[in-house]
């Protein structure tokens, strides 16, 4: 909204060059501001005294009940954005930040890290008794307090900008997303290595961390040597591959060390030719598979984006890759992040995320949710339609349980279940604490809606 005295010039600037007996109903309507135009969403905090129609500041709290007062202060129409029933809650996009919205919802549909960070111990907001808003301070509490919002919020999006203020983030500038996915994860772990509870201080590693070891074995003397390494995710080349079981079998194959890369051999005390290649030892319960589309082009210098169809199963047996290791290694499709757009530098992020409690796919595009029909996966038109002239190649055709994609950039599988008589455990609960007087109008909790 413009300043009161700039509208206030604006709206009599007409007296100084109209007679008395020519003022004409126009002018009224100008000297009385009826036609300006109703603020818009995020122009103003309250209401302007210089525009009629601002709706903003009016009372509406009276009547949106135990919605805070501040909730709905720049909207339309409060109404339209309160959340409906057995819905889920959008993030907003604050300029470039719809790469961190997919994987916040990622990770909020992850039940196990969920409960686990209610489980945090965080001493400010169990004895917050102030009226003053309550503020997270490290990057586990944020956490904490976002999926607490995304779970029991009357809007149908929030605004996460607490969290990515605190990860100094540039909200105008769009990063690495798995580059992101990467150092948010590492501190997030470091962040829980601070709490006193031994579970809570490994709750990534237990989740998310596997082990492999780099074997290589000497072609002069056949000595082998292993090292041992933890990864989070798995980093899968696409480029001249079809399926993922392609990309799989290329990351475990064996390589060729010669020439200038020769391995130095303890054994032979020199540099000797060898082969190296990676062996499997253990899975954690969710696997990301991180599709590599964004690779150094040599000949520009700049990073492009690769948009090769790569076919993925809605089950994934990894059994085949653990060597005669014995286990349960079978995972199930849990969620896809689609990267839209021709530039690995631009373009829009986007989540398919399986509702763990109901088995329903759920599409998250920053504010905006939407529900897939049958239980089904849908990757959506944007899927089918090339990107450029360069790019028009068909789209395979998928087997049954199967989904092709040039865009998803990342999949996260998740253990299948065994069958046993104990009830899944699909029903997180906030912590009492959040529900505490002071902070349930920054929390409220809609009487409606089921517990996630």
């Amino acid at each position: 909204m413009a300043p009161r005295l700039q509208l206030e010039k604006a709206a009599w600037r007409w007296v100084e060059s109209v007679k008395p007996e020519e003022i004409r109903w126009e002018h009224i309507e100008l000297a009385y501001r009826v036609n300006l135009p109703a603020c818009k969403r995020g122009a103003c905090r309250r209401n302007c005294k210089g525009n009629p129609s601002c709706l903003v500041g009016i009372g509406e709290q009276a009547w949106l009940g135990e919605i805070d007062e501040n909730a709905f202060h720049n909207i339309d129409d409060p109404n339209s954005e309160r959340r409906d029933m057995n819905t889920f809650v959008g993030l907003t996009n604050l300029g470039a930040t719809c790469y961190v919205n997919t994987f916040l919802q990622v990770w909020f549909h992850n039940l196990e890290l969920r409960r686990s960070l209610y489980q945090c111990h965080n001493s400010r907001a169990q004895e917050h008794n102030s009226e003053s808003d309550y503020e997270p301070q490290s990057i586990s509490e944020h956490l904490q307090y976002l999926f607490a919002l995304l779970q029991n919020s009357n809007r149908k999006y929030i605004d996460p900008s607490g969290l990515v203020k605190a990860l100094g983030l540039d909200t105008g500038q769009q990063q690495d997303a798995q580059e992101f996915s990467k150092l948010f994860m590492s501190l997030l772990e470091d962040t829980l290595s601070k709490q006193k509870s031994p579970s809570l201080q490994n709750v990534i590693q237990q989740q998310f961390c596997g082990q492999f070891s780099y074997v290589t074995v000497c072609n002069q003397c056949g000595r082998s040597s292993a090292l041992l390494s933890r990864f989070y995710e798995l980093e899968l080349n696409i480029q001249g591959h079809k399926n993922l079981n392609e990309c799989v079998t290329e990351f475990l194959k064996e390589e060729k060390l010669e020439g200038e890369n020769r391995y130095f051999c303890e054994n032979c005390q020199s540099k000797q030719n060898a082969t190296r290649r990676i062996r499997l030892h253990n899975l954690p319960p969710t696997i990301n598979l991180q599709l590599m589309r964004f690779v150094f082009d040599r000949q520009t210098g700049h990073k492009k984006k690769l948009n090769t169809f790569i076919s993925f199963p809605e089950q994934l047996d990894m059994g085949p890759f653990m060597e005669g290791l014995q286990g349960n290694f079978v995972y199930e499709l849990s969620a896809v992040l689609i990267h839209r757009g021709i530039s690995a530098y631009s373009g829009h992020y986007i989540a398919h995320v399986k509702d763990a409690r109901t088995g329903d796919w759920y599409k998250f595009n920053d504010e905006e949710i939407e529900k897939m029909e049958g239980k089904k996966l849908q990757l959506g038109i944007e899927e089918d339609i090339a990107e450029t002239v360069k790019s028009q190649t068909r789209k395979p055709k998928c087997s049954k349980g199967y989904h092709c994609s040039r865009n998803a950039y990342m999949l996260v599988y998740k253990i299948q279940e065994e069958e046993s008589s104990e009830t899944p455990r699909t029903n997180v609960e906030v912590p009492i604490w959040f529900m505490s007087p002071c902070l349930t109008s920054l929390l409220p909790r809609p009487r409606s809606q089921p517990s996630f």
